[in-house]
């Protein structure tokens, strides 16, 4: 049911979180809340908050890395639009009954503790969807 997603943040594909951040947060005079090293997606991201929702820029730190090849592809650029979700693995099955091609077949470790998933720009009218899930405050104990 998409009552229960509410948009978490605008993933930004960059070469250099501390270049770009002259534009966000010099620029426009957004705030870095969060930085961290994601080891499975071979990325640095650096979350700023932006009013309601959040910008997420992701530096990579392999040429391996699929924000690697994003840029090389195509440049520096939104990469994704994530949605937060209560319970990711409900939200996948339903995806899959549906139709929808998911990039991973399990939810994989994200930044902030989260667990997420990726659905195809096929399935999405050519937009690339994150699947975000936090822990609970139970599990961060």
């Amino acid at each position: 049911m998409l009552q229960s997603l509410t948009i978490d943040h605008v993933g930004i594909a960059v070469k250099s979180i501390d270049d770009s951040l002259k534009f966000w947060a010099t620029g426009l005079g957004a705030e870095t809340s969060h930085r961290e090293e994601v080891a499975s997606q071979k990325v640095i991201v650096a979350f700023l908050d932006t009013g309601q929702g959040k910008t997420e820029l992701l530096e990579p730190t392999s040429p391996d890395s699929p924000i690697a090849r994003f840029i090389d592809k195509k440049g520096e650029g939104i990469h994704h639009i994530a949605y937060r979700t209560p319970n990711l693995a409900s939200t996948m099955s339903r995806l899959i009954e549906d139709g929808a091609r998911l990039i991973y077949d399990k939810p994989q470790p994200g930044s902030h503790g989260t667990q997420i998933n990726f659905v195809h720009p096929a399935s999405a009218g050519g937009v690339l969807v994150e699947l975000v899930e936090y822990p609970t405050r139970e599990e961060l104990s």
